[in-house]
């Protein structure tokens, strides 16, 4: 076979092969970008469920998650693992249940599931327009204003003082609670349940039961604890000027006058001589 023949084939052959790689490479590629991603089958809720409550097998339901699951899913197969345990936030129809938005186990349902550890729920007592219109709902922050005479100054002239007791506290739940009036009938009572340290339930308490409470609302992403000296009622009237008081024009003032007895024998006369800067 002639040299150059021969050289031709073999030329021929390779761009072939070469050719017949990139075809099939291509191919893969195409193929595995049409194949459908991985799912994966995570725990989500059939119903929406509240904070607080406790969670069943019929609360709950399969969806598929396409790609990579949320941190804290609940596989399918761990489907058990939710049952029986209190929900922390609330949960939407359809969510995935994230293990962050359950309860440990075995600490049950309610308020109480709510609260983290070392911290405590505190009740306050709000008026009804606070709570009604929606102002304070779960999951706010809030300060804590208190107003009233302080023990001992019942007859300074300052009357009320307004100070702030707490600062960015947050509101675990906000609702009605049922108490009896003096004459032992039901009536209902506006409660606000703070989340607090086991000190400052200690102040919360004392102040509920000795001052009027009022709840102000703050930017969630305001964190900063402002220095506030508090007021009272007087502060309010300090900013006006007061009216300047009218000085009375009097009359000069008589010049003052010395007198100098002179006797000249039997004879006695008096000179009167105005005195220098009016001393005698």
């Amino acid at each position: 076979m002639n040299r150059r023949v021969l050289a031709i084939l073999l030329v021929a052959f390779f761009i072939a092969a070469a050719s017949t790689y990139l075809v099939v490479r291509l191919i893969r590629n195409q193929a595995a970008a049409a194949k459908p991603p991985a799912t994966t089958q995570v725990v989500a809720s059939k119903s929406d469920l509240k904070l607080g409550s406790v969670i069943n097998a019929d609360n709950l339901t399969t969806i598929e998650i396409t790609g990579t699951p949320p941190k804290g899913a609940i596989l399918a197969k761990n489907k058990n693992t939710a049952v029986g345990r209190g929900v922390i936030s609330d949960i939407y129809e359809g969510e995935p249940i994230l293990e962050n938005r359950l309860a440990a186990a075995g600490s049950g349902g309610g308020l109480a599931a709510t609260i983290p550890q070392g911290m405590r729920a505190c009740a306050v007592r709000v008026d009804e327009v606070v709570n009604v219109s929606g102002f304070v709902t779960p999951g706010m922050r809030v300060d804590v204003l208190i107003s009233g005479t302080p023990p001992g100054q019942q007859n300074i002239a300052q009357g009320t003082v307004s100070r702030t007791l707490l600062q960015d506290i947050k509101v675990l739940s906000a609702g009605a609670d049922f108490q009896k009036d003096a004459e032992g009938k039901a009536k209902t009572v506006q409660v606000v349940n703070l989340l607090v340290t086991p000190e400052q339930a200690e102040i919360l308490s004392l102040a509920s039961n000795q001052m009027k409470i009022q709840l102000v609302l703050r930017n969630p992403l305001d964190t900063k604890i402002a220095t506030v000296p508090g007021t009272d009622t007087g502060n309010l009237f300090a900013g006006q000027a007061a009216a300047p008081a009218k000085t009375r024009q009097g009359k000069k003032a008589a010049p003052r006058f010395f007198t100098i007895e002179v006797l000249n024998g039997s004879k006695q006369t008096q000179e009167k001589f105005a005195s220098p800067g009016g001393h005698q």
